[in-house]
């Protein structure tokens, strides 16, 4: 790749100064937080993404309707990124976490209360959903990237994608247990209520660095 981002990065951080001790715990766990973000939304958005198809399916949904539920689902996960870029940066990293656990719920909830039948609340469900998993990503990227040196960067970085595929594993095997012990909109509500308690502790918990004084 052409620039070569690694290369580009040390470019970009050969001005800024190191991180001051007093502020090193602050900074370190917002790459904690980063990753708890990018876990918890993983984990929800593959639980519900994987047994939608299961569940359209037994609706009587056609491999048509089911196909392009799931299309319109990857889109929601990865159109919005220019502009989720721009509103992590403007709005500010902890905004947009908390929108992709309110938009995460909102998918989780519909999921459970929309009617089966109707393609246009599974269509609306796993939008939202993909929009969800699309903010704590890019928010939780970011934060990773403020809670890490230069030189750490990469593999933190590194080790935080493994902890994502985990995740994604982990979330689609549960979400068949979940959904062959109880139902479908069992499922929706489990994911619903993990994003809210979970990010929400998250955010609760989060205490940013101290500025320097001036």
């Amino acid at each position: 790749m052409r620039p070569d981002p690694l290369l580009l990065a040390r470019e970009l951080g050969a001005g800024h100064e190191p991180v001051a001790g007093g502020q090193h715990t602050g900074v370190r766990s917002a790459a904690y937080l980063g990753a708890a973000v990018m876990v918890v939304t993983q984990i929800g958005m593959t639980a519900v993404m994987t047994m939608t198809p299961v569940h359209m399916q037994a609706h009587h949904h056609g491999l048509g309707a089911v196909g392009m539920v799931i299309g319109l689902h990857i889109a929601g996960m990865y159109l919005p990124s220019p502009i989720t870029g721009v509103l992590v940066d403007r709005v500010g990293r902890m905004p947009m976490v908390v929108a992709s656990g309110v938009v995460l719920a909102a998918a989780g909830l519909l999921a459970a209360v929309g009617s089966g039948d109707s393609l246009w609340a599974n269509i609306v469900a796993l939008v939202l959903l993909g929009v969800g998993w699309n903010f704590g990503l890019v928010a939780g990227t970011a934060l990773v990237v403020d809670g890490t040196e230069l030189g750490d960067r990469a593999r933190v970085q590194g080790k935080v994608d493994v902890l994502i595929a985990l995740a994604g594993a982990g979330g689609g095997l549960a979400s068949g247990a979940v959904v062959s012990a109880w139902t479908y909109p069992a499922l929706g509500l489990g994911v619903a209520a993990l994003t809210v308690v979970a990010l929400g502790a998250a955010v609760a918990r989060w205490r940013p660095a101290a500025r320097p004084a001036l």
